[in-house]
């Protein structure tokens, strides 16, 4: 059975027994400060579950498209998933513990036709501490349910879930009771933390059993339905809110009790295939298969690459269905670093051109059962993820190249010399601490990648990791330090017209000085001559500079004011200045200016080329190269917008 059918059968099962379908809420919560995104289906109905009342009345049922890159890192084994669909089901103040469980026992053996003998249930073990009882009365309700299915289910108590790994599952036995770590539920977690005055209560989570040879018993102990282990796999977790926390920090049962249940489409859809790889259901296989095609590799052998590509690319694509775009900030952050994670795992599979417009259409087809009331960019979700696809690959290999460059560059500075005993200078091979600490890739090498080459920090940490490199200690402070101290020249930089956005004066910096002047006079050139400097920054390591215009730079065009600038730095052009009469050097001399209001009455003007006929005419504090031939190949590494009606390119210096 696909997930789309499973969807609708759940859905409609739920309106049989009386619930009020409702719409789902957005990926993107337009008014929740404290989230990125939506992480459950309970996340909206939250208010309700804490008293307010529902319009749609007491029953209430959807299927929620959820997001928490907090798993990010899970993503490659064979249940994690970023994104994935909440089926859900509530009761405020109606129907509690009985008609839930019987309601989702018949959906799953009836409807999805799961085998009841592979169900297996866990229960809350209670708090002597807190004065809560042990939920025997769930566990006896899923007994009953059991008999009535013809299965003899047996009562455990674990406790811990470490205990679980040593102790097992013995003969006959079905439900398994845990303690507040794992069978309750309140907003801070257990019942130690469960703030004051919120409703809160035991759940009871149903598993799925694949089978005792899924389980890795050296890596995760012997099996039980809550071990890390890949023989059970949750797909339903009920929660009963029966209890409220005082402000004396004790227990009282509520009155109007509450159900929330959540349902993991994508794991019930692997129960129903018989298959504990999620990634082989209807909503991600059809992706899968087609980068085997893409990439002439098989599944079997590179199963970590595909599932986070799937995966990243589901995401990413619900996330520009509903209007995302990527960004630095914020949500349309993670939807870049979706994208980009995506496209470094497609070169791992020797992907090396653009691929995700063939894989696009294929996740917008699965989704098409999703009400258009949250998917309202389907049009041009594919266009927004194009787009990012092309500008992330132009810095992909440079900022890989850089990387490793990098780490190799630690390595060789760290390598000292010493003379031997006939006096030629041989190197000194470092002890294994010294070795650790010459390759590791910093926090200020992490920023210049980003900064530079537009490569997320995160992303530079993962590859770290996969290229075996090592980090220092105290990567992210360094990083963050960097990040900082940038900000703050940048901020000095800008209250200074003369300064340029100079770091400093040294002879690097000098060079992206003056190659700047010479990109301003290539984009008015080859642009617009309306193209004024809007801001600068330049640094000994890459030239960051601001410009009006309109529009996003095509590829000819950033290619073509890149091969002027070398050009003109080809041509070995000399660089001069001198002091000018502030009405001379504008009215006569035209030189190029953006504060005739303010300067001074007697200003620096630099010229670059012919006096007559000049290349570039800046009014201009200084320093800059005696002659365009110093400076080196310049190279564009980005180009993006800066804010409105104004572009940014970065570019450095080889």
């Amino acid at each position: 059975m696909d997930a789309n059918t499973i969807r609708k059968k759940f859905l409609d099962f739920q309106v049989k027994k009386g619930h009020k379908l409702i719409a789902p809420a957005p990926l993107v919560l337009e008014n929740d400060p404290t989230t990125l995104f939506t992480g459950s289906g309970m996340q909206p109905l939250l208010p309700y579950l804490l008293g307010k009342k529902h319009p749609d009345g007491t029953r209430l049922c959807d299927s929620q498209p959820s997001m928490r890159l907090q798993d990010i890192e899970d993503v490659g084994d064979t249940r994690h998933t970023t994104v994935f669909e909440m089926l859900g089901n509530w009761s405020l103040g109606d129907y509690f513990k009985e008609e839930q469980i019987r309601n989702f026992f018949e959906f799953l053996t009836r409807e999805v036709g799961l085998d009841p003998s592979r169900i297996y249930v866990t229960c809350f073990i209670g708090s002597e501490k807190y004065g809560i009882p042990k939920d025997t009365e769930a566990a006896e309700i899923w007994q009953k349910v059991f008999a009535e299915a013809g299965i003899d289910a047996k009562i455990a108590e674990i406790g811990s879930a470490s205990n679980g790994d040593k102790r097992g599952i013995k003969p006959g036995e079905r439900i398994f009771f845990y303690d507040d770590h794992e069978n309750w539920w309140s907003r801070g977690g257990g019942c130690e933390s469960t703030p004051i005055g919120d409703p809160c209560g035991p759940d009871s989570e149903v598993f799925y059993d694949f089978g005792e040879d899924k389980q890795d018993i050296k890596k995760y102990g012997l099996s039980h339905p809550a071990s890390d282990g890949a023989r059970f796999i949750e797909i339903g977790n009920q929660v009963f809110m029966q209890y409220r926390r005082l402000p004396d920090g004790s227990f009282k049962e509520l009155e109007k009790k509450n159900v929330d249940f959540g349902g993991g489409l994508e794991r019930i859809a692997a129960a129903a295939i018989g298959s504990f790889d999620v990634f082989k259901i209807s909503l991600i296989k059809p992706i899968i298969d087609k980068l085997e095609e893409i990439s002439g590799k098989s599944y079997d052998n590179n199963t970590d690459e595909m599932r986070v590509i799937a995966d990243h690319i589901r995401g990413a694509y619900l996330l520009g269905a509903q209007g995302l775009v990527p960004s630095n900030k914020t949500q349309g952050y993670a939807m870049r670093r979706l994208l980009r994670r995506a496209i470094l795992r497609a070169l791992d599979l020797g992907i090396a051109t653009n691929f995700l417009a063939e894989i696009v259409p294929i996740v917008a087809k699965n989704y098409a059962d999703l009400p258009d009331s949250i998917l309202t960019h389907r049009d041009v979700a594919l266009e927004v993820m194009l787009r990012e696809e092309n500008a992330f690959r132009k810095t992909l290999s440079r900022g890989l190249k850089e990387l490793r460059k990098l780490s190799n560059q630690n390595r060789s500075k760290h390598n000292d010399t010493k003379p031997n005993t006939e006096g030629i200078a041989v190197a000194k091979m470092p002890d294994a601490t010294q070795e650790e600490k010459i390759q590791q890739l910093s926090g200020q090498d992490l920023f210049k990648l980003q900064d530079t080459y537009g490569f997320p920090f995160e992303l530079s940490v993962e590859e770290c990791y996969r290229e075996g490199i090592k980090l220092s200690e105290n990567y992210r402070e360094e990083f963050e330090k960097a990040l900082k101290e940038q900000r703050e020249r940048s901020q000095t930089a800008s209250k200074g017209m003369f300064k340029g956005g100079l770091e400093d004066h040294g002879e690097r910096t000098i060079k992206y000085h003056t190659a700047c002047h010479l990109l301003l006079a290539a984009l008015q050139k080859l642009i617009s001559s309306e193209i004024c400097q809007k801001g600068s920054n330049i640094t000994a390591e890459r030239v960051r500079f601001d410009f009006n215009l309109d529009h996003k730079m095509t590829p000819e065009e950033i290619t073509k004011v890149e091969a002027q600038v070398n050009e003109w730095i080809e041509a070995d052009l000399p660089v001069v200045y001198d002091e000018y009469d502030k009405a001379y050097a504008r009215d006569t001399l035209k030189a190029h200016g953006e504060f005739w209001d303010k300067y001074p009455e007697k200003l620096k003007v630099y010229t670059i080329g012919d006096f007559e006929n000049p290349v570039s005419r800046e009014v201009c504090g200084g320093p800059h190269v005696e002659h365009t031939g110093a400076i080196g190949h310049f190279k564009i590494t980005k180009e993006e917008s800066s804010s409105a009606g104004v572009r940014r390119i970065k570019a450095v210096i080889e």
